[in-house]
């Protein structure tokens, strides 16, 4: 029986096992959870429709939705989606206005104030009305068909089953119209949540105060572009010579720079910048940014490693001469899925009425996001370029200084509803550059009561503020509907233009048998205010206007190619291009993926890949990290040592492959993994603060096969053994003995009976009734799991783990899909768990066991194969 089917059944077998224990509980029974169920059947009469909207299900409960305008088709999406996740949307909307204590109580505080002090809705706000016309008009749209649903259900408890459930901490809870904000806010939470290097910027800047920048830049290698290509070579893109200079939008307005008394140059500030780094006022006040901003890391789902994979192979190497597509973005796992799955279809396709499109939306947001349409397929990952920069401020009660002179602070005022309890008031501060991230934990108001060095006042000490490309009005939502309706590569480029947060890598592919990569978004142009350093490496010393942006990298001198030579594109975040010039990034995903992935396209040879190889590429667990690793885990002499030997012999013919059953590479594998996490915790907890310890990400991967070659690196010596001085053999050995102590209390003596997926879990929880605190049968209602899976943080198959916690799951592809351009209904896809938010339908988690077994399903398009997977039809219909 495969995993499916396993999965499958005992989903079944536990819905019916919560709905008797929610009765037993107390009479919470099944014609409660089911009431909020929508209407998939019949007909429903709404006002403001201009013509009949067809809403077609197949037997996953994915619609279809066919309308005869635009207005109409983007009404009914959003008229489904609340139907189907209203609970949902209504989270992501709190989450991203900073109101989830409203809904959460004090658990959500902390998240409220982060997101305040960044005003995410504020921006969406300003962004609402620069948009595209037509993009205002399918988010109004949107939302109008969101409150026709919100109307129908009438109260709360028909719209989810999550509002009963929690009426007893929201006696009052109304829910609030839906506004086309309310989906933008979403967007800026997305883009938060794959930014780039935001928390290596902190780390780095709190971590070279007490190490030094020696220590800590060896923590950060090169990336490895001869062992691991980047996504386009130098054949396929070359930087061009343009000034690469733009002006700033209006609604990023720096103050203007003051001359320095003298010219102020990288390596002039660079003692002032040394000494503030190791001046405790900064040490404490970026410490409390990271405080600060650490709390949405749960909500949305980040860690090193964290990207996706997408790749593109061109004619001559498929079986049937068109391009193929295959995309899998890695998030954060939470039930309900991130995505939901939809067509969107105009009767005929018209400039008015542009949309035949199929794909993965967000709940809360018109439009596909990823997916194809009749001529053309397009995927994501994230690009990870350098988009925020923090800033060492030098600030007062009422200002900060910027090249000699002080300049007033912009000060807001806000109000934090906490549900069940008093309201929380929040001081926002900002300087030129940003928000001050450090201005709003308890206890930072008290620190630095002396003055700086070179303070012009005594009052005078440190802020860290945060300059964000997200935090910036954007185009980002008119980019959704050009890709949508995009026909060829000229107007994918068209589209890809208006994306400028998050920015991301997009490959695609059409069925006149092009292929292509974009890199779009909105880069900053900086120098670095530090000598020997790339822009960003470390936070800026905010009193000189040395390392602010001075603008955009133009669109056009962002990487790009068609139809490159090689015939297929890689893009699974590793390095965009070895040329330095535009600067995106130094801090690349190492490329573990990435080069798994080449390697089987090239293994495959010339006019054989199908659809079915990319999936099976997909499900990939090879672990490409191992073959650096192993050997130097099998040199390691532990002939005086049988017990820790017999578990190393488990590597010795090892195949490098990560299965969750219990095969002997299952067993090899959850060993590795074992020494791996000892091996981290050996070689950097003595000198790693604990909230930034080594989570065993790609780059701690490139890490250590650095420190390999070099026995005596300073990181193998175990401070807190001071009359010892350990080599790496020492710690290698050390790493295999704990390791084996380790695998033996939890899986037993006998290693071949030691499983990686015996540890290596998934539960999928919900993100509000989901946490250990909440009744069991609530929670065996909400939540999924544990499911045994293969894959790791850095293989094909990433799920993703953090070494410094333990080896369940926190991270995996969201969802995955391979488009066939040359027959769209030969095209696969899977979401995480299924289209429905409500817990109890039989579409909440029906994909899940298929996801989790690495299948996919049918992906149908055209009309034929849309009318053969049908199973259910409604009809909207115009009121009256």
């Amino acid at each position: 029986m495969t995993r499916a089917k396993v999965v499958r059944r005992t989903l079944l077998w536990v819905g019916a096992l919560v709905v008797v224990a929610l009765v037993a509980a107390g009479g919470f029974g099944a014609s409660a959870v089911r009431r909020a169920w929508p209407q998939t059947s019949g007909t429903i009469a709404l006002e403001g429709l201009g013509g009949t909207v067809s809403v077609a299900r197949d037997e996953r409960g994915i619609p279809t939705i066919t309308a005869d305008n635009a207005t109409d088709l983007f009404r009914a999406q959003g008229f489904v989606a609340a139907s189907d996740r209203f609970f949902e949307m209504d989270l992501r909307r709190h989450i991203g206005s900073g109101r989830l204590a409203e809904l959460v109580g004090s658990t959500g505080l902390a998240a409220d104030q982060a997101v305040r002090t960044m005003g995410w809705r504020k921006v969406a706000e300003a962004e609402l009305p620069t948009l595209a016309p037509n993009t205002r008009l399918y988010l109004g749209a949107y939302a109008d068909g969101v409150n026709d649903y919100l109307t129908k259900a009438g109260e709360p408890a028909n719209l989810a089953v999550e509002y009963p459930l929690l009426a007893t901490q929201l006696p009052e809870y109304r829910v609030e119209p839906w506004s086309a904000v309310d989906s933008l806010v979403w967007l800026k939470a997305m883009a938060y949540d794959i930014k780039g290097n935001f928390a290596d910027e902190l780390t780095r800047g709190r971590l070279t105060g007490t190490l030094g920048a020696g220590l800590v830049g060896s923590l950060y290698p090169a990336y490895p572009t001869t062992e691991h290509p980047p996504i386009l070579s130098t054949d396929d893109w070359s930087p061009t010579t343009s000034s690469l200079q733009t002006i700033l939008p209006s609604a990023l307005t720096l103050p203007a720079a003051q001359p320095a008394t003298k010219p102020v140059t990288p390596a002039a500030l660079a003692p002032e910048l040394a000494a503030a780094l190791t001046d405790p006022i900064a040490a404490d006040a970026m410490a409390q940014a990271s405080a600060l901003l650490a709390p949405l890391v749960p909500l949305l789902g980040r860690g090193d490693g964290v990207g996706s994979n997408s790749w593109v192979v061109g004619p001559k190497l498929t079986k049937s001469g068109k391009p193929l597509l295959a995309n899998d973005p890695h998030l954060g796992v939470s039930i309900p899925s991130i995505w939901s799955q939809v067509g969107l279809r105009c009767r005929t396709v018209s400039t008015d009425c542009p949309f035949n499109v199929s794909g993965f939306a967000l709940a809360g947001v018109p439009g596909v996001i990823i997916g194809h349409n009749g001529s053309i397929a397009w995927g994501f990952t994230n690009l990870g370029p350098d988009v925020t920069d923090f800033f060492l401020e030098r600030v007062t009660d009422t200002a900060y200084q910027l090249d000699g002179r002080q300049v007033a602070l912009q000060v807001t005022t806000e109000t934090i509803k906490v549900r069940g309890g008093a309201d929380v008031p929040l001081t926002v501060r900002a300087t030129g550059h940003g928000p001050i991230v450090s201005d709003v934990m308890p206890g930072v108001a008290e620190v630095g009561k002396s003055p700086l060095p070179g303070a012009t006042s005594a009052l005078e000490t440190y802020a860290v503020s945060l300059a964000w490309t997200g935090l910036v009005p954007s185009t980002s939502a008119d980019a959704i509907f050009a890709l949508d309706a995009a026909g060829d590569f000229e107007e994918f480029r068209a589209a890809a233009k208006l994306f400028a947060v998050p920015s991301q890598n997009l490959v695609y592919a059409d069925t006149s048998g092009n292929i292509g990569y974009q890199a779009p978004g909105l880069i900053p142009l900086r120098r670095s205010a530090t000598a020997g350093l790339p822009a960003g490496f470390l936070p800026s010393p905010g009193w000189v206007s040395q390392g602010d942006w001075r603008g955009w990298v133009p669109f056009e001198d962002l990487p790009w190619a068609l139809n490159p030579a090689e015939g297929f594109i890689v893009a699974a975040n590793q390095q965009v291009t070895a040329a330095t010039s535009p600067f995106l990034t130094t801090e690349w995903d190492a490329g573990w993926r990435s080069q798994r992935i080449r390697e089987r396209i090239l293994a495959a040879g010339a006019g054989t890949l199908t659809a079915a190889d990319l999936a099976s590429i997909q499900g990939d667990s090879t672990d490409g990290f191992a073959e650096k690793l192993v050997p130097a885990l099998l040199a390691v002499d532990l002939a005086d040592d049988p017990f820790t030997s017999s578990a190393q012999d488990l590597l010795r013919s090892w195949d490098l492959t990560t299965p969750a059953d219990g095969s002997p590479s299952s067993a090899a594998a959850a060993y590795f993994y074992a020494v791996w996490t000892k091996l981290l915790q050996a070689a950097f907890d003595d000198q790693l603060p604990v909230d930034l310890r080594a989570d065993g990400g790609s780059r701690w991967r490139l890490v250590i096969s650095t420190l390999l070659a070099d026995p005596t690196n300073p990181w193998w010596d175990d401070k807190r053994t001071p009359s010892i001085v350990e080599s790496r053999d020492e710690i290698l050995r050390q790493s295999l003995v704990q390791a084996r102590l380790a695998l033996t209390k939890s899986l037993g003596s006998d290693v071949q009976g030691w499983s990686w997926g015996r540890v290596h879990t998934l539960t999928l929880r919900h993100r509000v009734l989901g946490a250990d605190t909440v009744a069991a049968p609530i929670r065996a209602l909400v939540n999924r799991g544990p499911f045994a899976l293969p894959g790791g943080s850095a293989v094909v198959n990433a799920t993703g783990w953090n070494a410094s916690v333990g080896f369940a799951v926190n991270w995996a592809p969201s969802m995955r899909m391979v488009v066939d351009l040359g027959d769209l209904d030969a095209s696969t896809w899977v979401n995480q768990s299924g289209q429905s938010g409500h817990p109890a339908s039989p579409h909440y988690a029906d994909q899940l066991g298929a996801w989790a077994d690495g299948t996919t399903f049918p992906w149908p398009f055209s009309d034929t194969a849309l009318s053969t997977a049908r199973r259910e039809e409604l009809l909207l219909t115009p009121a009256g």
